[in-house]
C-alpha cells in the first residue's frame, strides 16, 4: 500500500498547486472549492493507504520475491441469493425522485435505503454474535 499512497500523496500534492494558482488567478470561489475538495479526498486516499501499509507491512505484490499464491484463496463472502441490495437500489430510487418531486417520497426513499442496508449489514448476525 505504500505505492499507493505516493501515488494519491502526489495527486493531492498536485491538487493543492493548482487550487492555489487557480484561486489566486481566478478569485472564483466553485472552481477552487472544486479543487479543495479534490485535493482533501485525495490526502484522505493516501492518509488511509499510509495507515493501512503502516498497519499490514509489505502485500506479497509489493515484494520483488512474492509469489501469485500467496494472495490466493477466498477474499470475502459474497451471497449470490441476497435480495437486499435490490430493496437498496430501489431505497436510492425513490430516494432520488423524492428529492424532485417531494419530501414526502424522500423520506419514504430513506425509509427503504436503510432498511435495505439494516437487512444486508445483518442477514448472516445471529443472536450470539450480536
Amino acid at each position: 500500500m505504500r505505492t499507493e499512497a505516493l501515488v494519491f500523496a502526489g495527486t493531492a500534492g498536485f491538487f493543492l498547486v493548482v487550487d492555489v494558482l487557480y484561486a489566486v488567478w481566478s478569485r472564483e470561489p466553485a472552481g477552487t472549492a472544486a479543487l479543495t475538495v479534490a485535493f482533501l479526498m485525495a490526502s484522505l486516499v493516501s492518509f488511509f493507504s499510509a495507515r493501512t501499509h503502516r498497519a499490514i507491512g509489505l502485500r506479497p505484490e509489493d515484494r520483488p520475491d512474492g509469489e501469485v499464491k500467496e494472495r490466493s484463496g477466498p477474499l470475502a463472502l459474497f451471497s449470490p441469493g441476497s435480495g437486499w441490495p435490490v430493496l437498496i437500489a430501489l431505497g436510492g430510487a425513490v430516494l432520488a425522485l423524492g428529492l424532485v418531486f417531494g419530501l414526502w417520497l424522500a423520506l419514504i426513499g430513506l425509509g427503504l435505503f436503510a432498511a435495505g442496508v439494516g437487512g444486508l449489514v445483518f442477514q448472516y448476525a445471529t443472536d450470539d454474535e450480536a
